[in-house]
Protein backbone atom coordinates (compact mmCIF):
# COMPACT_ATOMS: atom_id res chain seq x y z
CA UNK A 1 0.00 0.00 0.00
CA UNK A 2 1.05 3.33 -1.12
CA UNK A 3 0.44 6.44 1.09
CA UNK A 4 1.20 10.06 0.53
CA UNK A 5 1.88 11.99 3.63
CA UNK A 6 3.17 15.95 2.82
CA UNK A 7 5.38 15.15 -0.07
CA UNK A 8 6.75 11.88 1.16
CA UNK A 9 5.23 8.56 -0.26
CA UNK A 10 4.96 5.95 2.48
CA UNK A 11 4.46 2.21 1.47
CA UNK A 12 3.74 -0.51 4.28
CA UNK A 13 5.57 -3.83 3.76
CA UNK A 14 2.66 -5.16 5.85
CA UNK A 15 0.82 -4.69 2.74
CA UNK A 16 3.48 -4.82 -0.61
CA UNK A 17 5.98 -7.09 -1.11
CA UNK A 18 9.73 -6.07 -1.07
CA UNK A 19 9.50 -6.80 -4.74
CA UNK A 20 6.81 -4.39 -5.80
CA UNK A 21 8.50 -1.53 -3.53
CA UNK A 22 12.15 -1.88 -5.23
CA UNK A 23 9.99 -1.94 -8.25
CA UNK A 24 8.50 1.61 -7.31
CA UNK A 25 12.03 3.12 -6.25
CA UNK A 26 13.99 1.61 -9.44
CA UNK A 27 11.40 2.88 -11.89
CA UNK A 28 12.75 6.50 -11.23
CA UNK A 29 16.05 7.45 -13.74
CA UNK A 30 18.84 9.28 -13.08
CA UNK A 31 17.22 12.32 -14.27
CA UNK A 32 14.97 12.92 -11.03
CA UNK A 33 15.40 15.70 -8.99
CA UNK A 34 16.14 15.02 -5.54
CA UNK A 35 13.30 16.75 -4.50
CA UNK A 36 10.97 15.19 -6.49
CA UNK A 37 10.85 11.69 -4.48
CA UNK A 38 11.14 10.46 -1.13
CA UNK A 39 9.86 7.63 0.56
CA UNK A 40 8.85 6.15 4.00
CA UNK A 41 9.05 2.63 4.16
CA UNK A 42 6.74 1.48 7.10
CA UNK A 43 7.11 -1.94 8.99
CA UNK A 44 10.42 -3.25 7.37
CA UNK A 45 10.75 -6.43 10.31
CA UNK A 46 14.28 -7.43 9.34
CA UNK A 47 13.25 -7.92 5.56
CA UNK A 48 16.03 -8.42 2.91
CA UNK A 49 17.25 -7.08 -0.17
CA UNK A 50 14.80 -3.68 0.74
CA UNK A 51 15.65 -0.77 -1.49
CA UNK A 52 18.28 -2.30 -4.04
CA UNK A 53 19.42 -1.66 -7.40
CA UNK A 54 17.95 2.34 -6.94
CA UNK A 55 19.88 4.66 -10.10
CA UNK A 56 18.35 7.89 -9.15
CA UNK A 57 18.70 10.84 -6.28
CA UNK A 58 15.99 9.65 -4.20
CA UNK A 59 15.32 10.24 -0.70
CA UNK A 60 14.55 6.78 1.08
CA UNK A 61 13.86 6.46 4.90
CA UNK A 62 13.68 2.79 6.27
CA UNK A 63 11.08 3.22 9.83
CA UNK A 64 13.36 0.08 11.74
CA UNK A 65 15.41 -3.16 11.13
CA UNK A 66 16.32 -4.11 7.84
CA UNK A 67 18.13 -7.34 6.98
CA UNK A 68 20.56 -8.59 4.44
CA UNK A 69 21.82 -6.71 1.25
CA UNK A 70 19.74 -3.30 2.48
CA UNK A 71 20.86 -0.74 -0.19
CA UNK A 72 22.58 -2.89 -2.39
CA UNK A 73 24.24 -0.97 -5.45
CA UNK A 74 22.78 1.74 -4.88
CA UNK A 75 23.29 4.67 -6.67
CA UNK A 76 22.76 8.15 -6.04
CA UNK A 77 19.49 7.48 -3.40
CA UNK A 78 20.14 9.03 0.41
CA UNK A 79 18.73 5.97 2.41
CA UNK A 80 18.31 6.62 6.29
CA UNK A 81 17.81 3.38 8.53
CA UNK A 82 16.25 3.88 11.71
CA UNK A 83 17.54 0.63 13.08
CA UNK A 84 19.60 -2.08 13.33
CA UNK A 85 21.25 -3.46 9.07
CA UNK A 86 21.67 -7.09 8.49
CA UNK A 87 24.80 -8.52 6.41
CA UNK A 88 26.16 -6.66 3.05
CA UNK A 89 24.79 -3.45 3.65
CA UNK A 90 25.63 -0.69 1.07
CA UNK A 91 27.03 -3.75 -0.21
CA UNK A 92 28.67 -2.84 -3.84
CA UNK A 93 26.96 0.51 -3.71
CA UNK A 94 28.50 3.17 -6.64
CA UNK A 95 27.24 6.71 -5.20
CA UNK A 96 24.89 8.24 -2.49
CA UNK A 97 24.47 8.15 1.24
CA UNK A 98 23.41 5.00 3.72
CA UNK A 99 23.11 6.07 6.91
CA UNK A 100 22.28 3.21 9.41
CA UNK A 101 21.25 4.88 12.76
CA UNK A 102 22.02 1.42 14.84
CA UNK A 103 24.39 -1.27 14.24
CA UNK A 104 25.14 -3.22 10.93
CA UNK A 105 26.10 -6.40 10.91
CA UNK A 106 29.55 -8.00 8.83
CA UNK A 107 29.80 -7.13 5.34
CA UNK A 108 29.14 -3.50 5.42
CA UNK A 109 29.62 -1.94 2.33
CA UNK A 110 31.44 -4.70 1.10
CA UNK A 111 32.94 -4.02 -2.74
CA UNK A 112 31.26 -1.03 -2.81
CA UNK A 113 32.88 1.54 -5.37
CA UNK A 114 31.59 4.81 -4.18
CA UNK A 115 29.16 7.27 -1.91
CA UNK A 116 29.43 7.51 1.89
CA UNK A 117 28.02 4.60 4.47
CA UNK A 118 27.54 6.22 8.20
CA UNK A 119 27.08 3.77 10.63
CA UNK A 120 25.77 5.52 13.99
CA UNK A 121 26.76 2.51 15.62
CA UNK A 122 29.35 -0.63 15.71
CA UNK A 123 29.84 -2.95 12.44
CA UNK A 124 30.95 -6.48 12.93
CA UNK A 125 33.42 -8.18 11.09
CA UNK A 126 34.70 -7.95 6.90
CA UNK A 127 33.53 -3.98 7.35
CA UNK A 128 34.71 -2.96 3.96
CA UNK A 129 35.48 -6.18 2.47
CA UNK A 130 37.08 -5.65 -0.57
CA UNK A 131 35.97 -1.91 -1.33
CA UNK A 132 36.86 -0.25 -3.87
CA UNK A 133 36.59 3.29 -3.47
CA UNK A 134 33.58 3.95 -1.08
CA UNK A 135 33.77 6.42 2.70
CA UNK A 136 32.78 4.60 5.43
CA UNK A 137 32.44 5.99 8.87
CA UNK A 138 31.86 3.90 11.59
CA UNK A 139 31.04 5.70 15.37
CA UNK A 140 31.39 2.59 16.93
CA UNK A 141 34.09 -0.29 16.90
CA UNK A 142 34.55 -2.77 13.54
CA UNK A 143 35.26 -6.21 13.61
CA UNK A 144 37.88 -8.77 12.53
CA UNK A 145 39.25 -8.60 9.06
CA UNK A 146 37.49 -5.30 8.48
CA UNK A 147 39.20 -3.35 5.27
CA UNK A 148 40.13 -7.02 4.13
CA UNK A 149 41.80 -6.49 0.38
CA UNK A 150 40.87 -2.98 0.23
CA UNK A 151 41.51 -1.25 -2.71
CA UNK A 152 40.99 2.15 -2.61
CA UNK A 153 38.60 4.29 -0.41
CA UNK A 154 38.68 5.33 3.19
CA UNK A 155 37.52 3.65 6.43
CA UNK A 156 36.85 5.29 9.92
CA UNK A 157 36.22 4.00 13.20
CA UNK A 158 35.87 6.12 16.00
CA UNK A 159 35.87 3.20 18.26
CA UNK A 160 38.28 -0.12 18.54
CA UNK A 161 39.00 -2.53 15.73
CA UNK A 162 39.02 -6.76 15.71
CA UNK A 163 41.92 -8.79 14.81
CA UNK A 164 43.49 -8.70 11.59
CA UNK A 165 43.00 -4.85 10.18
CA UNK A 166 43.47 -4.52 7.12
CA UNK A 167 44.89 -8.23 5.93
CA UNK A 168 45.97 -8.54 2.53
CA UNK A 169 45.33 -4.25 2.00
CA UNK A 170 45.86 -2.61 -1.14
CA UNK A 171 45.93 1.46 -1.45
CA UNK A 172 42.28 1.45 1.23
CA UNK A 173 43.14 3.58 3.79
CA UNK A 174 42.06 3.25 7.83
CA UNK A 175 41.74 5.28 10.37
CA UNK A 176 41.21 4.00 13.86
CA UNK A 177 40.53 5.95 17.29
CA UNK A 178 40.05 2.93 19.73
CA UNK A 179 43.18 -0.12 20.10
CA UNK A 180 43.29 -2.36 16.97
CA UNK A 181 43.48 -6.05 18.03
CA UNK A 182 45.89 -7.15 15.60
CA UNK A 183 47.06 -5.95 12.09
CA UNK A 184 46.54 -8.49 9.22
CA UNK A 185 49.11 -9.45 6.51
CA UNK A 186 51.06 -6.59 4.80
CA UNK A 187 49.01 -4.14 6.99
CA UNK A 188 51.03 -1.28 8.75
CA UNK A 189 50.32 1.38 11.15
CA UNK A 190 51.79 4.65 8.65
CA UNK A 191 52.56 8.37 9.96
CA UNK A 192 49.36 11.04 10.05
CA UNK A 193 50.61 13.71 7.66
CA UNK A 194 48.54 16.68 7.22
CA UNK A 195 46.77 15.98 4.34
CA UNK A 196 45.86 12.87 6.21
CA UNK A 197 44.47 15.31 8.92
CA UNK A 198 42.42 17.27 6.42
CA UNK A 199 40.92 14.16 4.53
CA UNK A 200 40.12 12.73 7.48
CA UNK A 201 38.09 15.82 9.23
CA UNK A 202 36.42 16.36 5.71
CA UNK A 203 35.18 12.73 6.47
CA UNK A 204 34.33 13.53 9.66
CA UNK A 205 32.40 16.97 8.34
CA UNK A 206 30.14 14.52 6.48
CA UNK A 207 29.29 12.74 9.41
CA UNK A 208 28.31 15.76 11.64
CA UNK A 209 31.36 15.00 14.34
CA UNK A 210 33.99 17.65 12.72
CA UNK A 211 34.41 19.68 15.77
CA UNK A 212 33.13 16.75 18.41
CA UNK A 213 36.67 14.71 17.69
CA UNK A 214 40.30 15.75 17.05
CA UNK A 215 41.52 14.25 13.97
CA UNK A 216 44.78 14.08 16.26
CA UNK A 217 43.58 11.07 18.03
CA UNK A 218 43.02 8.63 14.88
CA UNK A 219 45.92 6.29 13.69
CA UNK A 220 46.51 5.93 10.33
CA UNK A 221 47.09 2.38 8.85
CA UNK A 222 47.56 1.20 4.75
CA UNK A 223 49.66 -0.92 2.92
CA UNK A 224 53.24 -2.29 3.25
CA UNK A 225 53.26 -3.03 -0.52
CA UNK A 226 55.54 -6.28 -0.22
CA UNK A 227 52.80 -8.79 -1.22
CA UNK A 228 51.81 -6.92 -4.67
CA UNK A 229 54.16 -9.19 -6.03
CA UNK A 230 54.92 -12.72 -5.03
CA UNK A 231 58.14 -13.47 -3.29
CA UNK A 232 59.54 -16.62 -1.80
CA UNK A 233 60.52 -14.63 1.03
CA UNK A 234 56.79 -14.12 1.77
CA UNK A 235 55.56 -17.12 0.88
CA UNK A 236 53.87 -17.25 4.50
CA UNK A 237 51.84 -14.61 4.33
CA UNK A 238 49.92 -15.40 1.60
Amino acid sequence: MLRTSSDTREIDLLTTSVRDLNATLQAFGSNTRSDEASFRVLTPNGAHAIAVGIDAPLNVEIAGHVGYYCGGMNKCASIIIDGNAGQGVGENMMSGVIHVKGDASQCAGATAHGGLLLIEGNASARCGISMKGIDIVVKGGIGHLSGFMGQTGRLVAFGDAGEALGDSIYEARIYVRGKVESLGADCIEKELRDEHRAELFALLKQADEAHKADVSEFRRYGSARKLYNFHIDNAGAY
